[in-house]
């Protein structure tokens, strides 16, 4: 599926659940993990990795994690140092690497330049 991810200035309960609010439909399912900060949010079941559960019938947290690993890597493996301030433009990148894996290699280049259009980050920009 489709990944939605931003930069957030905490993962209590109350911020999770307006962020997954504010990005899902009402009639969205939401898995997660057996993290309590998860409690409160609408449509939401659990698997519970503490006990061994990775995979209840179609309730699993498989892709995410696989989107959260795959960030990590680079990381570690390409970038070496996320720094604070452009956090939010390197997991933008993830996400839309992520949502156009699916497509052909002509779509995804058409994708990446349509949205590229209008969003010059100039050098002074970049290091101020």
């Amino acid at each position: 599926g489709m990944v939605t991810a931003e930069v957030i200035d905490s993962v209590d309960a109350a911020t999770l659940r307006d962020f997954i609010e504010a990005r899902t439909a009402e009639d969205a399912e939401v898995y997660t993990d057996g993290n309590s900060a998860y409690t409160g949010v609408a449509n939401h079941q659990i698997v519970h990795h503490s006990v061994g559960e990775y995979v209840r019938g179609k309730v699993h947290t498989n892709g995410v994690e696989s989107f959260w690993s795959m960030l990590k890597r680079a990381h570690k493996g390409v970038f070496h140092h996320l720094s604070a301030k452009h956090l939010h433009r390197y997991v933008a990148e993830f996400c839309g690497r992520h949502n156009i894996r699916d497509m052909d290699t002509l779509d995804q280049m058409r994708t990446v330049a349509a949205a590229m259009v209008g969003r010059r980050l100039t050098y002074d920009r970049l290091i101020a």
